[in-house]
């Protein structure tokens, strides 16, 4: 396999562009080699400039849960361009999009719409100080809610990946009021609770961590984290960016039957477009200006071609429940294949799964169901097996700290491909 005008093309956005992309997990460092440049894709495919054809198990981190290039998607987005693509001014696909958002989110009855899921988060992070006049707020270790000052504090995704857990740039006065627990760990949640009494805005979770690796809640945590919530006087906020339609039509939530009070969505509801959302109870939305005084304001945001993008993806997917089961079918046999190949030549690996999203750690230990525990995983052996699944054709994610994702235009023979690439690369560590 050529690579040769990726490498070019990367050596040229590195004299004007910082690292040579403009997200960091993209330059592919921790797998130790120069990125693809990507040309173009349709379905589960894409092509990268040297004319190399892989299989895609990335799907653009995560929004192209129905394959690349969809048809009914390009056809809504040619026809919102040919009216104009943006107006700073209400349309009614906005109002259009809000609905059947709400219509498939249970626990959301208004929405606002931003560009990115780091907007969205830092806008609910906001407006739960807003409605509790609280300042303080827990996350997890390895959980990743995009890159606001509030978050970067042991989090996940490229922070890991680049070992920059706490960004410089990010205040001591920020910091001091974001509290750290431990996913999956309800003792460290309300010993903060014991700790900062009174002051705990709120608890912001991704109900399955998907930037420290696919790690699945333990049962009852996202329970006894809304039981703590209430009794506390905090706000739930379900970070969805990743899980929001990805698990059920009705996300995580509907997914585990557990409801927050502020979701945040994006990926998926942009049809691959930038997007992003945030929404939950009217009493707590009705205090975004101009109802109410917390401020909160976007140029592009409703964007007509990513509403039209997203919208009509949300539609398609709330026609039946038939592309979860086959995503949940696809899935179950990655994940046997996976764990089949590790245990034919005794390779130690962990496989974790929930729904279309999965994380195969290089690791020893029997269960990776924290942040500490994803780390004892082997990057450098998941480099390897990068690499020589990209030269068999496959695409996984950059970093072992992230998820492979199935899609709904993925074939049984991708499925069986991707299996045979795996035996080959875990055949070459041995």
């Amino acid at each position: 396999m050529q690579t040769s005008n990726s490498s070019k093309a990367f050596k040229e956005a590195k004299k004007v562009i910082p690292g040579g992309v403009n997200s960091p997990v993209r330059a592919f460092k921790s797998v130790g080699c120069d990125p693809l440049f990507i040309q173009r894709a349709k379905g589960s495919h894409i092509w990268d400039i040297d004319d190399n054809e892989y299989i895609d198990f990335v799907s653009s981190w995560g929004p192209m849960i129905l394959g690349h290039a969809h048809d009914d998607v390009l056809r809504a987005i040619n026809r919102a361009a040919e009216k104009g693509t943006s107006y700073g001014a209400p349309t009614l696909i906005e109002t259009e999009m809000a609905q059947q958002i709400v219509s498939m989110v249970p626990s959301i009855e208004k929405v606002r719409m931003v560009n990115s899921g780091t907007e969205a988060t830092m806008s609910a992070i906001r407006l739960a100080r807003g409605f509790t006049g609280r300042e303080k707020i827990i996350k997890f270790a390895g959980c990743y809610h995009g890159h606001g000052d509030s978050f970067l504090i042991k989090a996940g995704s490229g922070a890991i990946t680049l070992g920059l857990p706490d960004s410089p740039g990010v205040t001591k006065y920020t910091a001091k009021d974001t509290l750290t627990a431990n996913y999956n760990d309800l003792d460290s949640v309300e010993e903060l609770f014991k700790q900062q009494k009174g002051q705990i805005a709120a608890v912001i979770v991704e109900p399955v961590a998907g930037n420290m690796g696919v790690i699945p809640p333990n049962k009852n945590f996202l329970k006894g984290l809304r039981g703590i919530t209430k009794q506390e006087g905090a706000l739930l906020i379900f970070d969805e960016v990743i899980t929001g339609f990805r698990l059920s039509q009705g996300g995580a939530q509907q997914y585990f039957n557990v409801m927050p009070d502020i979701t945040t969505l994006g990926k998926i509801i942009g049809g691959g477009l930038p997007v992003g959302a945030y929404g939950g109870r009217a009493e707590i939305m009705d205090l975004l200006a101009p109802n109410g005084p917390v401020y909160q304001a976007g140029t592009l945001s409703g964007n007509p071609l990513a509403m039209s993008a997203g919208l009509t993806m949300l539609k398609i997917l709330n026609q039946s429940t038939a592309i979860y089961d086959e995503l949940e079918a696809m899935a179950a046999k990655v994940e046997a294949g996976l764990k089949s190949n590790a245990a034919d030549l005794n390779i130690p690996l962990v496989i974790n799964r929930v729904g279309s999203m999965i994380t195969a750690f290089f690791t020893s230990v029997e269960k990776v169901s924290s942040f500490d525990e994803a780390m004892t995983s082997d990057a450098k052996r998941y480099a390897k097996v990068f690499k020589a699944s990209l030269k068999n054709g496959i695409y996984m994610a950059p970093s072992q700290f992230e998820c492979l994702f199935i899609s709904y235009a993925h074939t049984t023979d991708d499925i069986e491909q991707l299996i045979s690439a795996n035996r080959l690369a875990l055949e070459g560590l041995k």
